[in-house]
């Protein structure tokens, strides 16, 4: 039996023992596992290459984006320039002294007009005298002062010593010629009161004149020294079926109108303002008297005294800006005064609103730009200095002549420049000046506008004509784009957080797969939608039944309070009859009925304490108007679209805190709320912090829904019931309607810039405080 053992061991060993391994199985073994190792290995260097060049890329994009948008908004505050385009001088008899020069449109045609009554229109290219023209004067006549309107820079008239006046247009007729598609401009003059002068009727010889003109009615008034002023008002009707020559006197009828102004023997000077409203009287000893034109034909001469304030004015020199709602009236040391015409007061006409120091000196000549807020001025040195009245600034200064020169003129586009430096010599500067109105205060500081009674911040990017200028300031956008990101996180941040903590903390697991990806799902609805909605839907409802809006606010945290207060004092046999994590189906009812509730009582309660009708308390009594779209219609549409943001990025915080921490407080005592409060909350704050700012840089960005849903009004007011208007929603709004490479087309980029800055700055902060609660909680 002992003899046997050894073979049954051996026996055993046999039959235990594994298939025999040989070198050619070892070698294959080894062969396919270094060929997954290699596999393997290649993967991890295709995602370590692939990842960080993901990452790159997105820097890239936004660094490209950043340069893009840089690339278009620096010209905007680029430095203007002036430069010597050519000289000439002109076949003109050295004893005529210009008293008026102009350039067209285009600025290719320059017109000269001198005392003996020439008319001269001039190639500006080449110095070219094109053709000339007599006035249909008297030879004995002598011209003794002249005008032009700023309102139709076009329409000039002179004052005789004869006591007559003419009244002449410029224009200019262009044909093409389709042989070699050559554009040719033909200048000539139009006297739309006929060649022969009018009579004034004046008791001297007129010494002062004004004109101005618009659509079909022409002003004109004169003053001589006697004090006697006669004013002209030539208006004709025009009829839609048929044409009418405006060269033709018989298409105006004329009125006229005389009174005696009693002077101190100051120089005078009148103007009107291109509304054909007023007539201005200046006097040397900085006085004015305006006259109303209106009750002047209708026979009733009072007027409103007012004091300028200046010592002594240069009255020879004064402007009006585009629109004549502001007036330059420059004093004898070099400084320009500005004058806002006052429509709110009628005893005090104009309104100081600022002025420019320009020189030591007084000023040799002034004019403004036809199409903008500019004006150019030269001392008795030559030194030329531009500014740009709205924005405060100058634009750009040089020497651009020995001396001051004889006469002046800028093109209406504010590109050229024409300037009689000496008798019969001309220079022609070329001006590039695109953006003259922008500043940093005009972007971001208080300006006064015309026609405003006080600076105001204000973005109205269209004009309504010319006396009315564009608005650029960013602060209104800027300040709703915050208001509209501050109410839809006022709802959305404790609504999206404390879903996220109950369903990452306290729902039952079955339950949570469920809520997640509904809320989830409310992400995929598109904006355009939600703001439909809010804008066609939620507004007029919320107008309908606003105090059911506000009993909702009350009633239904008083309800939930109440089910719980309830549900906490039933029987323990009863509670542990709910699985744990499932009590929150219990408040879906509560919810509906609340809601239901709170619009079943709003009528009975706005009859029983608001009069019937809650708006119109609100309005009454606490002085705030109720607008369809506003800022509360906003805080639930957007804040319904953050929601989903905030919570999923909060519940995975939540979600991610290890269970032994949870596990661990409970063990030592510590309640579920406790264990909430002192461990989880502290661990999961770097996403928590994260999703709220990562869900306030959404609601900063967002624009379908303010652009549908806000009125899109771009005023500063907090109001809950106003509405107002974003950078993104003003974006999408106008960049259709915008010319490109316009100075409305690179503030739309800079709004653009803004936003960007806007929302990098939030995500960066989210970033780092992340990071830094990271590195702090690390340790849990």
């Amino acid at each position: 039996m002992n003899s046997q053992l050894p073979d049954v061991i051996a026996e055993s060993k046999e039959q235990t023992a594994g298939p025999v391994i040989t070198d050619t199985t070892a070698a294959t073994c080894l062969h396919q596992s270094s060929g997954k190792s290699r596999r393997r290995l290649l993967q991890n260097q295709v995602a370590g290459l692939i990842i960080p060049l993901g990452g790159i890329g997105v820097i890239l994009t936004l660094l490209l984006l950043f340069v893009f948008l840089l690339f278009e908004v620096l010209p905007l505050f680029r430095s203007a320039s002036l430069e010597l385009f050519t000289e000439f001088s002109l076949p003109t008899p050295a004893n005529v002294q210009t008293l008026h020069l102009a350039a067209m449109e285009q600025g290719s045609i320059g017109f000269r007009l001198t005392d003996d009554g020439t008319a001269s229109f001039i190639d500006l290219a080449s110095g070219r005298l094109i053709s000339q023209e007599k006035l249909p004067l008297a030879e004995d006549d002598v011209i003794t002062d002249f005008t032009t309107t700023m309102g139709n820079g076009t329409l000039m008239a002179v004052v005789l010593a004869s006591g007559k006046a003419l009244v002449f247009v410029r224009q200019y007729r262009t044909d093409f010629s389709t042989e070699n598609k050559n554009r040719t401009i033909t200048p000539f003059l139009v006297y739309p009161l006929g060649r022969n002068p009018i009579a004034l009727g004046s008791k001297g010889i007129p010494t002062s004149l004004a004109v101005a003109g618009q659509d079909d009615s022409i002003m004109l008034a004169a003053w001589d020294p006697t004090g006697h002023i006669r004013v002209l008002h030539a208006k004709r009707e025009r009829d839609l079926m048929s044409t009418i020559d405006p060269a033709a006197s018989s298409a105006y009828e004329i009125y006229t109108s005389s009174f005696n102004e009693e002077t101190s023997g100051d120089e005078q000077r009148i103007l009107i303002d291109s509304t054909l409203r007023h007539l201005w009287f200046l006097s040397e000893s900085g006085q004015l008297r305006a006259y109303d034109l209106k009750q002047l034909f209708a026979g009733n001469s009072s007027a409103v005294d007012f004091t300028l304030g200046i010592t002594e004015p240069n009255l020879s020199a004064a402007q009006w800006l585009p629109g004549a709602d502001s007036l330059l009236l420059p004093d004898s040391v070099g400084r320009i005064h500005q004058f806002f015409l006052n429509g709110i007061d009628a005893n005090n006409p104009l309104l100081p609103a600022r002025v420019f120091t320009v020189s030591n000196q007084s000023l040799a000549t002034l004019v403004s730009e036809r199409r903008a807020k500019n004006f150019i001025s030269i001392d008795q040195q030559g030194f030329l200095r531009a500014f740009n009245a709205t924005s405060n600034r100058e634009t750009y200064s040089v020497q651009v002549s020995a001396g001051a020169p004889l006469a002046m003129a800028v093109a209406p586009r504010g590109n050229l420049l024409v300037l009689e430096i000496k008798p019969n010599r001309f220079s022609v500067w070329r001006i590039d000046n695109p953006h003259p109105e922008i500043s940093w205060t005009a972007l971001w500081g208080k300006i006064w506008y015309e026609g405003y009674a006080e600076p105001d911040y204000i973005w109205q990017s269209s004009g309504t004509g010319n006396s009315s200028e564009p608005k650029y300031s960013l602060v209104p956008l800027s300040f709703g784009t915050l208001k509209a990101a501050f109410y839809a996180m006022l709802l959305a941040a404790p609504l999206a957080l404390c879903g996220a903590i109950y369903s990452g903390y306290f729902m039952a697991s079955a339950l949570r797969r469920k809520v997640r990806p509904t809320i989830e799902l409310m992400e995929a609805l598109p904006t355009v939608v939600l703001g439909f909605l809010a804008g066609l839907w939620f507004a007029p409802v919320f107008e309908q039944h606003l105090l059911a809006v506000f009993n909702i606010l009350v009633i239904l945290p008083f309800s939930i309070l109440l089910t719980s207060l309830g549900w906490s004092l039933l029987p323990g046999n009863i509670r542990q009859s709910l699985p744990d994590g499932w009590v929150v189906v219990l408040l879906l009812p509560v919810i509906l009925l609340a809601g239901w509730l709170s619009f079943v009582v709003s009528t009975p309660v706005e009859i029983m304490f608001f009069a019937g009708d809650f708006r119109s308390w609100l309005s009454r009594e606490l002085g705030l108007d109720y607008v369809q779209r506003n800022a509360m219609v906003i805080g639930i549409a957007m804040g319904f679209a953050v929601i989903p943001t905030i919570f999923a990025i909060a519940e995975d915080a939540i979600s991610s805190v290890p269970r032994h921490l949870s596990y661990g407080s409970l063990a030592l005592g510590a309640t579920p709320w406790q264990s909430l409060y002192q461990v989880i909350l502290p661990t999961a704050s770097p996403g928590l912090c994260s999703a709220l700012l990562v869900g306030l840089g959404r609601a900063l960005g967002e624009t379908m829904i303010v652009l549908m849903a806000t009125g899109n009004t771009p005023i500063m007011d907090f109001d809950l019931f106003d509405g107002m208007r974003t950078l993104a929603a003003n974006i999408a709004i106008e960049i259709p309607e915008s010319a490109v490479d316009s100075t409305h087309y690179r503030i739309l980029f800079l709004a653009a810039m803004v936003l960007f800055l806007f929302t990098f700055f939030i995500n960066t902060v989210a970033e780092l405080v992340h990071q830094r609660l990271r590195q702090r909680y690390s340790g849990l």
